[in-house]
């Protein structure tokens, strides 16, 4: 890992002598020095170092413990990063990057390194493309219908919270351009959840559903007390706003026809506060 939680311990007594002393001026001025100096390595600019767990020895980040040593599985030879072994010449991996210290003896995987990234991918170079917007490199299927975001695989996935830069899970872009983890977004289809985790957008064609809620609410008669009430609803869809018929089933966007809207302006109190409101589909 390369960040360390670390915990400070607190003490639970109140009592005055539990309490230190006010920073001085100097003392805060001498700090802000420390904190501006030139610290960490190559890869990362931080000021803290790790303790590898393998070793228990101390390093910048985990990229600088990777390029310290290796050690030949079958001679037990000690050397610096390289393919082939100094002492009894056996192959590391067929697959080797000198910029990642990686080694990999499945070269199935059609692993190549990309500058852009910085790390190594898999699939071969020949069918990816690096998106310098989204600051990752994609299928070349993608290269002229994806839409852009800001480096939209340098975050956490939406669902399981880990870092989708260098997963080594398949990766899939939604048609918002929003990134998650392919297992999560088919979990998220199991449990009919068809929207967006990060933006709402629809994740798929719905106007099949839309049709079968067309029916639904033609067929479902609201009380007197509510056929003249309005309300005002947000499309998470187009983006379009309006006032529509309030119906307990949905409402429909006015605009482009989806149900995948949210109630805004005369919203009832025991309303649920979800961003989006897509139901599960009808039987």
């Amino acid at each position: 890992m390369d960040i360390h939680h670390i915990q400070a311990s607190l003490s639970s007594s109140a009592s005055s002598s539990s309490i230190e002393p006010p920073l001085s001026e100097s003392h805060n001025t001498c700090a802000a020095d420390r904190e501006s100096g030139n610290f960490g390595c190559l890869h990362y600019r931080r000021r803290c170092k790790i303790r590898a767990p393998c070793c228990d020895e101390i390093f910048d980040c985990r990229h600088c413990h990777n390029e310290a040593k290796v050690i030949c599985s079958l001679c037990d030879t000690e050397q610096d990063v390289q393919q082939y072994c100094s002492n009894c010449g056996v192959c590391f991996g067929k697959y080797f990057c000198s910029i990642c210290k990686f080694f990999d003896d499945d070269v199935s995987k059609n692993q190549y390194h990309c500058d852009e990234c910085g790390i190594c991918r898999t699939g071969g170079k020949e069918n990816f493309f690096h998106c310098k917007t989204c600051g990752c490199c994609y299928s070349k299927l993608m290269k002229d219908g994806h839409r852009c975001i800001e480096r939209a695989m340098h975050h956490s996935c939406p669902v399981c919270f880990e870092f989708l830069f260098d997963t080594t899970k398949d990766i899939s872009v939604l048609p918002c351009g929003h990134t998650i983890h392919l297992e999560c977004a088919k979990e998220m289809e199991s449990h009919f959840q068809y929207s967006c985790p990060v933006c709402s957008k629809s994740i798929c064609d719905m106007s099949r559903l839309w049709e079968k809620l067309d029916k639904v609410i033609a067929s479902t008669l609201m009380p007197d007390i509510y056929k003249n009430k309005k309300v005002w609803i947000l499309c998470n869809d187009c983006g379009a706003e309006g006032e529509v018929q309030f119906h307990v089933v949905a409402h429909k966007c006015l605009d482009c026809n989806s149900y995948n809207t949210k109630q805004t302006i005369g919203r009832r109190p025991t309303a649920s506060c979800s961003s989006t409101t897509v139901p599960e589909i009808v039987s």
